[in-house]
C-alpha cells in the first residue's frame, strides 16, 4: 500500500471556522434541524459571495492568481428548510449587498470607466471625454447588474459579464431553487458558469454587428461566479431526463467544482417539546448573533476591501499540494468505472484552497494561514461524504419496486407509464425493468406479484415483514367454531398449547372469535401441516435438520405409524387471500420431502391439542423462505416451473434432486438410500430408485462410482 502523503486525521480534529459554525448554529435553529451538511454548503456559498463581490483574488506560487468563489449544491427533503435557511443567510448578507450596490459597486465602476477612458485615449490618441461617453454610454445599455439571479440564458450571463468587466466589481452570482424542476430551463446558464468557475474567464461569442446591436470591447478580464443550487432529492433523481442531464453536469465538471450538502431532516416527532422549540426559534441569543454577522459583514463593502490579494506562504503551499497527492492517490484506487467520484476526490484541494481564501478574507488576513486550509479542508472532506450519498441514488428498477409495493391499488402498465417518468413505454424494456424490480425485491424483502386478466397484467406488492421468533401469531378456542381469541407468544412458548386438554388452535384470527373463512384476519407467520404415516419422525428431524421446527405427536401416533404435526416459522408474515392462502401451501406441500394433509391449504384449518403428545424442538440455522411458495410472484413461477421440469418424481426424490450439489451428491445419493431402506425398501428397488435419481440429476456420478461407494454401503446394512 502507498504511504499517505497527508494524515487526514488531523483534519478530523480541526474545528470549523468559527464564522462557519455560528452561522450554520444559527440556520440549525430557525430550521429546527440537527443535520449540518447541507448548511454548511449553503453558507459557504453566502460567505464567497463578499470576497467575491469585492473581487479579492489568492496568489498561489503553484496556481498563479485564482479568484475566489464558491459554487454549492444542496439536496433536502421537502420540509428541511431550504428555502427558510436562504432566506436566514439573504438576511445575513442584506447590509452588505444594500451597502455593496447602492454605493460601492456604482464608486469603483466609475473610476474604473475613468480609468479605462484613459487608456483609450493614450493608445489612439483620441479625446479622453468622447471616450469616456462611449464608455458611459456601453455600460448603460448593457442593463442593470444583479447581485444574484436565478434564472436566465446564456447570452444574458455573457452580457452580465461585460459590465462587470467594464465596472472591474462584483460577480456573477447564480442562485437557483427547485433544482429538479429548473435544471433543463438553465442549461445555457450552467454551460457557461462551468466555464467561468477556475479563472472567471469564457470565450466570446462571435455575432454580428449591427447599428442595433453593436458588438463591445474585447476586455481581457476575470469576472469571479458563484453559484447554489438547491432542492429535493426526490424531484431531481427522477429516474428519466432530469436525472440523467444531472450526472451529465457532474461528469462534466460540477462534481469537482461544487461543495455538496445532503439533508436529513431530524426524526424528533412527538418527542420535541413545543414551548423549548419556540424559544430555540425566538431566541435573543441567536437574533443578537444574526445582527452582529449583519454589521460585520456590512463593513466589507468598502472600497478599501477591494482587490485584495491573499497569499499562499511556502508552508501553507506545501501542505495544500500534499493534501492534492493524497486526494490524488485515494482516486486513484477507486475502480475506473467510478469516473465522477474519481473527479471530485482528486480537485478537491482546488475548492478548499478557494474556501480557506474566503476565511483567511473575512478574518482580514493578508495571507491564506495553515488553521484556514485546514478548517476548508474539513468542509471539503465533509461535502465528499454528502457527495457520496448523492451517488448512491435508487436504480429506476427499485424505485419501481418500491413504488408498487407502496401502492394500496392494483396497477397496470398505464398506471406506471402515467405514474413514473422513467418507466418504459416499449414492451421489450419495460419486461425487463419488472423482472429486475421482482428480483431485486426478492432480496429486499419486497414482494410484487402480477395477475393477468383478460390479457391485462395487474401488479401489486408490499414491502414484507420479517418475522420475530418471540411473536408467533395464532388464535385457539376450547369450541370447535367460537371464540377463538388471538395471541402473539414466542415459538419456543408453543409446546404449552400444543399439550393443552381439548383445545383448538389456528394459525390466523378470526372477527369476533368466528372461526369461519369469511372472518379470517390476514396475516401469519407459521406453517402447519399434518403428516399421516408414509414416513418416521426421526427421519423428518433429519431431512429438515437446517430448520427451525417443531413436531408433535397426534392421538392416533404410534411407533409402527407416525402420525405428528409438523410447525415451521415462516421468515416472513404474510397476508394472503383465500385463493393465494391456497396456492401457497401447496406450492409449500410439494416442497416438502414428504406426503403430508392437502387440507392444510384452507386459512381456517384447526388443530387439536394432545395432552399426551411427544414434542420434539429442532433449532435449526435457518428460518423457511417461504418467498417461492407466494403466488403470481416471478419467485414462484421459476419455482413451478422447477417441480414441472422433475415430471412424476415424488416428494422424496424431489427434494434430494433439488439439494444435489456438487461435491455432495455422493453423500446426498447414500442418504437418499438409507431413508428408503428405512422405510422397509427390498435392496434391488433401492439401488433401481439411486440409479435413476443419480441420472436424473445434473452433473450425474458415473454408475460404477455409485456401485462401488453408496449402493455397496446401503447393501451391507441389509445383512
Amino acid at each position: 500500500m502507498t504511504k499517505p502523503f497527508y494524515d487526514l486525521s488531523v483534519i478530523e480534529q480541526t474545528q470549523h471556522h468559527r464564522t462557519m459554525s455560528d452561522l450554520v448554529d444559527l440556520l440549525c435553529h430557525r430550521t429546527g434541524n440537527a443535520n449540518r451538511d447541507f448548511f454548511q454548503a449553503e453558507v459557504a456559498y453566502f460567505l464567497g459571495l463578499i470576497p467575491s463581490s469585492m473581487r479579492a483574488t489568492i496568489n498561489s506560487p503553484e496556481r498563479g492568481v485564482v479568484p475566489i468563489n464558491i459554487y454549492s449544491i444542496g439536496l433536502a427533503t421537502s420540509g428541511f428548510g431550504k428555502g427558510h435557511s436562504v432566506s436566514v443567510m439573504e438576511e445575513v448578507l442584506s447590509e452588505f449587498r444594500d451597502t455593496f450596490m447602492s454605493h460601492t459597486f456604482e464608486t469603483v465602476a466609475e473610476d474604473s470607466l475613468f480609468h479605462m477612458a484613459q487608456q483609450i485615449s493614450g493608445a489612439k490618441g483620441s479625446d479622453e471625454t468622447a471616450e469616456l461617453e462611449a464608455l458611459q454610454k456601453d455600460f448603460n445599455r448593457q442593463g442593470f447588474a444583479p447581485f444574484i439571479f436565478d434564472s436566465g440564458t446564456g447570452p444574458a450571463v455573457k452580457q452580465l459579464r461585460y459590465k462587470l468587466l467594464l465596472s472591474r466589481i462584483g460577480s456573477i452570482n447564480f442562485q437557483m431553487d427547485e433544482l429538479g424542476s429548473n435544471l433543463m430551463a438553465n442549461n445555457e446558464v450552467l454551460n457557461v458558469l462551468l466555464e467561468l468557475y477556475d479563472l472567471g474567464k469564457v470565450k466570446a461569442k462571435l455575432v454580428k454587428n449591427t447599428p442595433d446591436n453593436e458588438r463591445g470591447l474585447d476586455i481581457v478580464g476575470s469576472t469571479p461566479a458563484n453559484m447554489l443550487m438547491f432542492g429535493t432529492s426526490s424531484k431531481l433523481f427522477d429516474g428519466a431526463k432530469t436525472e440523467d442531464e444531472f450526472f451529465s453536469f457532474l461528469a462534466t465538471g460540477y462534481a469537482r467544482r461544487c461543495f455538496f450538502g445532503v439533508g436529513t431532516p431530524t426524526e424528533a416527532g412527538s418527542q420535541v417539546d413545543p414551548k423549548d422549540l419556540y424559544r430555540a426559534l425566538v431566541s435573543k441569543q441567536q437574533s443578537a448573533a444574526l445582527e452582529v454577522y449583519k454589521q460585520n459583514f456590512k463593513k466589507f463593502a468598502d472600497p478599501q476591501y477591494f482587490m485584495q490579494e491573499l497569499q499562499i506562504n511556502d508552508d501553507v503551499g506545501i501542505e495544500l499540494l500534499s493534501y492534492r497527492l493524497e486526494s490524488e492517490r485515494l482516486a486513484a484506487m477507486l475502480p475506473d468505472h467510478e469516473e465522477i467520484r474519481k473527479a471530485e476526490l482528486s480537485h478537491r484541494y482546488f475548492k478548499a484552497m478557494k474556501l480557506a481564501g474566503v476565511y483567511a478574507f473575512l478574518d482580514e488576513s493578508p495571507h491564506i494561514t495553515i488553521p484556514h486550509l485546514r478548517q476548508a479542508i474539513k468542509v471539503a472532506e465533509e461535502s465528499g461524504a454528502s457527495f457520496g450519498n448523492v451517488l448512491k441514488r435508487e436504480r429506476n428498477f427499485v424505485r419501481l419496486a418500491n413504488y408498487i409495493a407502496s401502492s394500496q391499488d392494483n396497477l397496470t402498465h398505464a398506471d406506471l407509464v402515467e405514474d413514473l417518468p422513467f418507466y418504459p413505454t416499449s414492451t421489450t424494456a419495460r419486461r425487463e425493468m419488472m423482472d429486475l424490480a421482482m428480483a431485486w425485491g426478492v432480496s429486499n424483502h419486497v414482494v410484487i406479484t402480477k395477475n393477468v386478466v383478460q390479457s391485462v397484467e395487474f401488479f401489486s406488492g408490499s414491502t414484507l415483514q420479517e418475522t420475530n421468533l418471540d411473536e408467533m401469531h395464532f388464535s385457539f378456542s376450547d369450541n370447535f367454531a367460537y371464540g377463538y381469541d388471538s395471541f402473539v407468544k414466542p415459538f419456543d412458548a408453543m409446546p404449552k398449547l400444543l399439550a393443552a386438554d381439548g383445545m383448538h388452535w389456528c394459525n390466523h384470527g378470526f372477527e369476533g372469535g368466528h372461526r369461519h373463512d369469511d372472518k379470517v384476519i390476514e396475516g401469519f407467520n407459521m406453517l402447519v401441516v399434518d403428516v399421516d404415516g408414509g414416513v418416521r419422525l426421526d427421519a423428518v428431524h433429519e431431512l429438515l435438520a437446517d430448520y427451525v421446527f417443531i413436531t408433535s405427536t397426534t392421538k392416533r401416533h404410534t411407533e409402527e405409524e407416525n402420525r405428528f404435526r409438523l410447525i415451521m416459522p415462516m421468515n416472513y408474515h404474510l397476508q394472503l387471500s383465500k385463493e393465494d392462502y391456497k396456492e401457497f401451501m401447496d406450492s409449500f406441500l410439494l416442497w416438502l420431502p414428504f406426503e403430508s394433509d392437502p387440507g392444510a391449504n384452507q386459512r381456517s384449518k384447526k388443530w387439536m391439542t394432545n395432552p399426551d403428545t411427544e414434542i420434539k424442538y429442532n433449532l435449526g440455522p435457518t428460518i423457511i423462505d417461504v418467498l417461492p411458495f407466494i403466488p403470481k410472484t416471478k419467485a414462484n413461477n421459476e419455482y413451478v416451473q422447477q417441480v414441472a421440469d422433475l415430471g412424476n418424481l415424488d416428494n422424496l426424490e424431489r427434494w434430494f434432486l433439488q439439494n444435489m450439489d456438487v461435491g455432495s451428491r455422493n453423500n446426498n445419493l447414500l442418504n437418499y438410500a438409507m431413508m428408503l431402506k428405512d422405510g422397509g425398501m427390498a435392496f434391488s428397488e433401492v439401488e433401481k430408485k439411486v440409479l435413476d435419481l443419480n441420472e436424473r440429476s445434473g452433473t450425474p456420478l458415473k454408475k460404477d462410482e455409485v456401485q462401488t461407494t453408496v449402493l455397496k454401503s446401503v447393501a451391507s446394512k441389509y445383512v
